[in-house]
């Protein structure tokens, strides 16, 4: 079993709630847009990270994490990139890894909007954990936990807070 912190989108902030709300997590993986390298560096202090660089992540990030990531957790394929689309609306780069690497969860950021959904045409499991960050539109400042257990994706959590607006 397997506790998993999943965000997206912090662009070099982290929420003061990170370190409490992911603390029973025994890893925690970005789906992108991580800001800067600091902000890795300081998530990689409170769990292990496992993290895809985003597309306003500058080239120091872009070397420390790739664009996507295919990884067996807890005998569940996980495949994850920062921009995928959803189920019925992926983007043709994500819709050809889904379908040809058929994993069972698919996790994305980059649209600032918490969804889980389960996509029945490829069997699999989409999170996108929304925006962690505080800067976007978004007025919600999301990100989830959830566990990974012998094939089964199971008790999700939600962390919500309101923006803090920037001046």
């Amino acid at each position: 079993m397997k506790r998993i912190g999943l965000l997206s989108d912090t662009h070099g902030f982290i929420h003061p709630k990170t370190a409490e709300f992911f603390s029973a997590c025994d890893e925690i993986w970005h789906a992108g847009d991580i800001g800067n390298i600091e902000t890795a560096d300081k998530l990689n202090s409170l769990k292990p990270l496992k993290a895809v660089h985003g597309n306003i992540d500058d080239h120091i990030v872009r070397m420390s994490y790739p664009a996507s990531l295919i990884f067996e957790c807890e005998n569940v394929k996980v495949f994850m990139t920062h921009i995928g689309g959803y189920p019925g609306r992926y983007n043709p780069a994500a819709r050809t890894i889904i379908e040809s690497e058929k994993p069972a969860l698919f996790i994305c950021g980059h649209s600032h909007i918490l969804k889980v959904l389960f996509d029945r045409k490829h069997s699999l499991l989409h999170i996108n954990p929304g925006a962690a960050g505080n800067s976007g539109w978004q007025q919600v400042i999301t990100f989830v936990r959830f566990v990974i257990d012998n094939g089964q994706i199971k008790d999700l959590e939600i962390f919500e807070a309101e923006r803090r607006q920037k001046h």
